[in-house]
């Protein structure tokens, strides 16, 4: 599995805006890619992002996660000493992966995608027959 190199999306905005408005930002999340017997274990770290605000999607054998962090916190912010921005990272994936078996939990801010190897790629035993 390859990371796909793309810029993070654009955002629309008429030439009248002004320079100081704040914009949209995506940062790419932090991963670490694990390899398993059964297949790769990414973990992503997107703090700030909920269920609801987060998409992971496959199309044209590319891995897509999108996340808007929003803070827990209801009320107005009176004080605030840092901002959390939006997640966006692509993976370009291989025909080893089984896209129809990618799973993806999010807990506590990490998520955790388990892509399958393909069952073709497997390793497995060959049994040798005497005789």
């Amino acid at each position: 599995m390859a990371e796909k190199t793309v810029a993070a999306p654009d955002i629309q905005t008429p030439n009248t805006t002004e320079s100081t408005r704040h914009h949209e930002r995506y940062v790419a999340p932090p991963v670490d890619i694990h390899e398993t017997r059964d297949g790769l274990v990414v973990l992503a770290d997107l703090p700030g992002v909920a269920k609801e605000a987060l998409a992971v999607r496959v199309d044209d054998n590319v891995l897509t996660i999108r996340g808007h962090a929003r803070h827990a916190v209801p009320g107005d912010v009176t004080y605030r000493e840092y901002e959390l921005v939006n997640f966006f990272r692509q993976f370009e994936l291989n025909d080893k992966v089984d896209q129809s078996r990618i799973t993806a939990d999010l807990k506590c801010g990490v998520l955790t995608l388990h892509l399958l190897k393909a069952e073709e790629v497997k390793p497995r035993q060959i049994e040798v027959r005497v005789g």
